[in-house]
């Protein structure tokens, strides 16, 4: 979920691969690489409060969950799709120390 891995959907061969392996179209690779970028954006821009922060951490939970979905629907294992559950709970850490940290 960094801009790094957004990269790599933009550069890679093995992201295209991958796109391949669970019937996304190729331009579905493209969209996600760009507003995973905005998202990053967004999440580390020094605003505290804002419902763009809400919808960055809502966009990132969506295509985690839904990579969780793919990997599982396209026959991969549980120990695949695992990644996904890992990066879903790194994502709601972050999500509520970013709550923790502006509550104060």
């Amino acid at each position: 979920m960094d801009s790094k891995n957004a990269y790599a959907y933009l550069t890679t061969e093995e992201a295209k691969q991958l796109c391949m392996h669970f019937g996304l179209p190729d331009y579905l690779r493209i969209e996600l690489a760009v507003f995973k970028i905005i998202g990053v954006l967004v999440l580390v821009l020094p605003v505290r409060q804002g419902y763009l922060k809400e919808w960055a951490y809502a966009g990132f939970a969506i295509t985690v969950i839904s990579g969780f979905i793919a990997h599982l629907a396209s026959g991969d294992s549980l120990l695949s799709a695992l990644s996904a559950i890992v990066g879903l709970a790194l994502l709601l850490t972050s999500y509520f120390s970013f709550h923790k940290i502006n509550k104060c």
